[in-house]
């Protein structure tokens, strides 16, 4: 099979933390039935990503957050991947942050059956490899949860 042509990823990321932005927006999905993130920066030390929401999370809401995420990660779930068109996309996996440039072929990358996202980005093999999921702050402003979080072996 010849290689898919992809576009360029100009971004060295540490996969573990990478990866863990999977299971945390799939969580956010689940849990306030809201889109992923809208922003994010994902670093090797600490990280954080944007939500958008009609209200702020209770501390209760953000512990049981971080303890879902942990749920499944210690699930040992497989992180895969496929190559597939834009005409074979899975049922519910969101085109719309695609940049216009994006090609044809696109990377759909599975936590599991937990979460399916297109992405180019790099991920570990298995949950098992991520660590300890950590909140380390959270702001709410003008609709805009913004958690901060670290990864922890």
């Amino acid at each position: 099979m010849e290689k898919p042509q992809l576009n360029e990823h100009n971004k060295a990321e540490y996969p573990p933390m990478h990866t863990v932005e999977h299971i945390l927006n799939q969580t956010m999905v689940r849990m306030f039935g809201c889109e992923r993130s809208r922003n994010a920066h994902i670093e090797r030390k600490k990280s954080k990503c944007d939500y958008n929401l009609p209200c702020a999370p209770t501390d209760e809401q953000i512990a049981e957050i971080e303890s879902r995420v942990n749920e499944v990660i210690a699930q040992h779930l497989p992180v895969t991947t496929e190559f597939v068109t834009r005409e074979n996309v899975p049922d519910g996996v969101d085109l719309g942050k695609l940049p216009a440039d994006a090609s044809e072929t696109l990377r759909i990358v599975r936590v599991g059956n937990y979460d399916t996202c297109a992405c180019i980005g790099t991920h570990v093999d298995n949950t098992c490899e991520i660590g300890t999921f950590c909140i380390i702050s959270h702001t709410f402003e003008n609709g805009t949860l913004r958690l901060r979080f670290k990864l922890f072996k």
